[in-house]
């Protein structure tokens, strides 16, 4: 997932992904990059939807929550 979510996000200075369960199908990512400045809250998290869409496609991802801010 950090792979899938740093190629979608280059210019990302942080990207976060954490087990929140230890059971590997709930995450919270947490990604930060310039390219999310100026975009609402839903567009930030579309994107991020969009980079994981195979993963949550196919059921690896059973629950995911999406932090994003864009960075300077």
């Amino acid at each position: 997932m950090r792979g899938l979510l740093q190629s979608a996000f280059p210019d990302a200075q942080e990207v976060d992904v954490i087990d929140r369960t230890g059971g590997g199908d709930h995450f919270q990512v947490v990604v930060a990059a310039p390219s999310l400045t100026g975009l609402s809250l839903v567009e930030q998290h579309r994107r991020g939807y969009e980079a994981l869409a195979a993963p949550l496609a196919d059921g690896t991802i059973h629950e995911l929550r999406i932090k994003t801010k864009g960075a300077a």
